[in-house]
């Protein structure tokens, strides 16, 4: 463990390392002539414990690479970590890589290294894609990528094989583990890796390692002096062939960590940054660089071409919200950055040219930027570099949901140019909207500030540029009145789930119930969808005297103007809940809240498939009493259940345990689809262009990580290389999912997570893309093509959710498990869809038949009107 002026943090390191679950270890304290106290807490861990040894340089070496080789010479054992002191192991570190190395007879183990944000909290692996599977790898000729892991701290090394090559860290130098590493990998035969976190590196709000001194030219210098050094050992070790792939480190991480701060430098510190960095970069084959994402390749272009404050407005691109560039070009097809076209300017991959408007990319620069009382006044010049802005548009400036009108003038060299007034208050981040006025189509962007700008403090908030691309915000200013702090304290006390719950209770039993007040819910309050909004049409066409109030998450668009709403979770909802005479919902209300008495619960569910269940899923088919006993109480509170079919009957109503009334007459959602009448213009609104296919692609989630955007496994990629000339994917993610595709997918992909009507979405359609999603059962009545992508088959139905049919046997349409046998099967999909008419037909007869389209004006006349039956078994 080194360590130099660190004596506050140098007990966490060694206690990481002394509770270890392998307790036969030792700990060596390599002190590089520390300043402070650090020799008098060194003394005490020894005391502490007979395992911790303390070595101290007499003079300081200026670097790590002196006190780890005296570590190297110290150390008894057979197997040897490195730790800095101010980062910690995590417990089972050690006694996982002995393992591994033991097992393997590597020369070397390496794990996971995280970041461990401190102010957060927040742990962040490094690269997670080189550690995503154990293995042994034969050299780093089999994987040259994991030259990005030039770390030393997060490897198990054998001492005898290390003192063998006399493998040693550079004592003059900065970066000594790039220089160490590259030697590493020269000289190992074979070495493992393994996928789970052995190491900890902190990152505290103020760190001063030399890793993270960027500001400090000998900082920069540095590095490309240990670049330089781990090429020459690689040649020396008759490994040349393998410098451009440790290069490609260099272009792919060391340069970035300079690049991204770019927009905050002076022009001076670029050009000396500029001046050390080009002579290397000057070697650098040309195919390493091009191999780079491509602004990180404009900024090499701009290195190279000495263009400084061209250099700088492009790294304000590559982190944050990546800011539009100023100018681009475009050119036989290709589009460059910048006013004209030079191969390495190309970006023609971003597909920044061809977003739809509404995701297009315009460029606001704030200048002048003052206060005038409590407004604040500024310059705006508004850059166009893709064409996007159409002959009628309307501007404004919007601040949260605040939009205030704007007058942008035509600017004589391009662009256009607004004076900007406003009121700033909470929090927001200002962006510059333009409106197209043929559709109503928007598109917004967030507005660049000179990063030396100066905060603006105002009554309540404060105005202010934040990140390195130096993007203008609005802040709230800490709250001093104590009385509203306690306030806020008390009422977050008060407003706990248990206390909503016990007034809940009381509630039921001293107010009475009105049978003309419906409470309905969609989805978990997420909008006015699915068979509740079947249901609520079909009241509102018979004007049935029923006041109904929707429950409502969060966002509100997705309501009619004219409904009534209540913020799901709050007292108002807790209080609507009690007094209404009628529940309707899709999903389940608050699984805890006993229907009151009189109530009548009519549960419309959201879906039919192969999915296992009820009791029969992975959330509780386990043998725990009470997640069981808490879902039978739930489901005792229906009183009438929607049934699409009879083998929904079959398999839903017992493995739920429901034992009520159930209206076999369709599905309220479904008589659009029957129909064909669809809500909205989907193709319109997701600006699809004339002519273009839509593929409608809506994988459900997977159990085990639900939110990690792993349900999207197909190579989307792949399919706009292949497709994008003729279709356009909608991706439909599934409420619990969370999948933003990347932007310069966006020309193909058109994300409709959140779109309210899935109805719209399948009649917009030409055909389906799914996996296990119960969306198969309904679209099944559009007749339309259906692919199935289920390269997990054995997996989800054997150890993640479990299935009740063998989806390949009944699929109404090809099953394939890789992106290239589905593109094959798109590209012939209509002769593929006619083979498979027999099983198409024999799908929608088990799942569609009692479909006829009026299955809401059925339910709502039993349900509803007095005197109905109250529904049929």
């Amino acid at each position: 463990m080194i360590t130099y002026n660190d004596a506050a943090r140098l007990p966490r390191a060694v206690r990481s390392v002394l509770g270890q679950s392998l307790r036969d270890l030792e700990v060596i304290i390599a002190d590089d002539a520390s300043t402070d106290c650090t020799p008098e807490v060194a003394v005490r861990l020894m005391d502490g414990d007979p395992r911790v040894r303390y070595l101290r340089r007499g003079v300081n070496s200026g670097g790590c690479g002196a006190p780890r080789n005296d570590g190297i010479d110290a150390a008894a054992a057979p197997y040897l970590m490195f730790l800095d002191s101010d980062d910690e192991l995590p417990r089972h570190a050690c006694k996982s890589l002995l393992t591994e190395i033991e097992r393997t007879g590597a020369d070397f183990v390496s794990g996971q290294i995280s970041r461990l944000f401190e102010a957060s909290g927040r742990l962040q692996p490094y690269y997670p894609s080189l550690f995503a599977r154990r293995r042994l790898v034969e050299g780093i000729r089999e994987e040259p990528e994991l030259f990005l892991d030039s770390f030393s701290t997060n490897k198990l090394y054998d001492v005898g094989r290390l003192r063998d090559r006399m493998l040693r860290f550079p004592e003059d130098i900065h970066y000594e583990d790039h220089v160490f590493a590259a030697e590493l990998y020269a000289v190992s035969r074979r070495f493992a890796v393994v996928p789970w976190v052995v190491y900890h590196w902190h990152r505290a709000p103020a760190n001063t390692s030399i890793s993270l001194s960027l500001d400090d030219m000998e900082n920069v210098r540095q590095r490309v002096i240990a670049a330089r050094l781990s090429d020459d050992i690689l040649r020396a070790h008759g490994a040349g062939d393998l410098v451009p792939h440790r290069q490609r480190r260099f272009v792919r991480q060391d340069l970035r960590v300079y690049l991204n701060p770019l927009p905050s430098r002076d022009l001076v510190w670029v050009k000396e940054f500029a001046s050390i960095v080009r002579p290397y970069l000057e070697e650098i084959p040309a195919e390493v660089l091009d191999a780079a994402e491509p602004l990180y390749r404009v900024c090499f272009r701009l290195i190279l071409d000495d263009r400084i404050e061209d250099l700088r407005i492009a790294a304000g691109s590559l982190t944050g919200p990546r800011a539009a560039p100023r100018a681009a070009t475009r050119l036989g097809g290709r589009t460059y950055w910048g006013t004209s076209p030079s191969p390495g300017m190309d970006i023609t991959r971003l597909r920044l040219a061809e977003l739809p408007f509404s995701a297009s990319r315009l460029r606001h620069e704030a200048s002048e930027i003052a206060c005038d009382g409590e407004r604040v006044r500024m310059t705006v010049r508004t850059y166009d570099p893709f064409g996007a802005l159409p002959a009628g548009w309307t501007a404004f400036l919007q601040l949260g949901r605040e939009r205030i009108p704007i007058n942008p003038e035509p600017s004589v060299d391009g662009g256009y140019v607004s004076e900007v007034a406003f009121t700033p208050s909470g929090q927001c981040d200002p962006r510059i909207g333009f409106t197209r006025t043929s559709d109503g189509h928007t598109t917004t962007d967030r507005i660049i500030a000179d990063p030396r700008t100066r905060p603006i403090e105002l009554p309540g908030c404060r105005v202010r540029v934040e990140g390195f691309a130096a993007y203008l915000c609005v802040r709230p200013r800490p709250v001093r009145s104590a009385w509203r702090r306690v306030r806020r304290a008390l009422v977050r006390r008060l407003s706990t789930p248990r206390n909503k719950l016990r007034a809940y209770k009381v509630l039921i039993k001293v107010l009475p119930r009105r049978r003309n007040l419906a409470l309905f819910e969609s989805d978990v309050g997420k909008g006015c969808s699915g068979s509740p909004r079947a249901i609520y049409e079909e009241l509102r066409r018979r004007r049935l005297p029923i006041k109904v109030v929707w429950s409502a998450a969060k966002d509100r668009a997705h309501f009619p103007s004219d409904a009534r709403l209540v913020r799901r979770g709050s007292w108002r909802y807790v209080w609507t809940m009690a007094r209404a005479g009628i529940w309707v919902d899709s999903h389940g209300f608050p699984l805890d809240y006993p229907k009151p008495r009189g109530t009548r619960y009519l549960q419309t569910w959201h879906g039919q498939g192969i999915k296992s269940i009820g009791f029969d899923a992975p959330d509780l088919r386990a043998d725990f009493d009470k997640p069981r006993a808490r879902w039978r109480a739930a489901v005792a509170r229906w009183d009438a259940l929607v049934s699409p079919s009879a083998e929904f009957s079959r398999i839903f109503v017992p493995s739920n345990g429901y034992a009520g009334k159930v209206y076999r007459y369709g599905t309220p959602r479904c008589d659009a689809l029957v129909r064909g009448e669809a809500a909205g213009d989907a193709r319109e609104r997701l600006e699809i262009p004339p002519g273009r296919k839509i593929l409608l692609y809506a994988p459900t989630y997977r159990d085990r990580v639900k939110g990690s955007g792993k349900s999207v496994r197909v190579d989307l990629e792949l399919m706009a290389d292949e497709l994008a000339g003729d279709w356009v994917l909608i991706l439909r993610t599934h409420p619990v999912e969370r999948y933003s595709p990347p932007e310069h997918l966006r020309h193909f992909v058109r994300p409709a997570g959140s779109y309210p009507e899935i109805n719209d979405l399948m009649l917009a359609s030409d055909a389906l893309l799914t996996d296990y999603s119960s969306v198969m059962c309904d679209y099944a009545l559009t007749g339309r093509p259906m692919v199935f992508f289920i390269d997990d088959w054995d997996d989800y139905r054997l150890s993640e959710r479990g299935v009740y049919h063998d989806l390949p046997a009944i699929a109404p349409g090809p099953c394939v498990t890789t992106t290239e046998e589905l593109v094959d099967v798109i590209r012939r999909l209509p002769d593929v869809h006619a083979s498979y008419a027999s099983r198409y037909a024999a799908f929608r007869d088990l799942w569609c038949a009692d479909e006829r389209g009026d299955a809401a004006a059925r339910i709502v006349a039993d349900f509803f009107e007095p005197g109905s039956p109250r529904g049929i078994r």
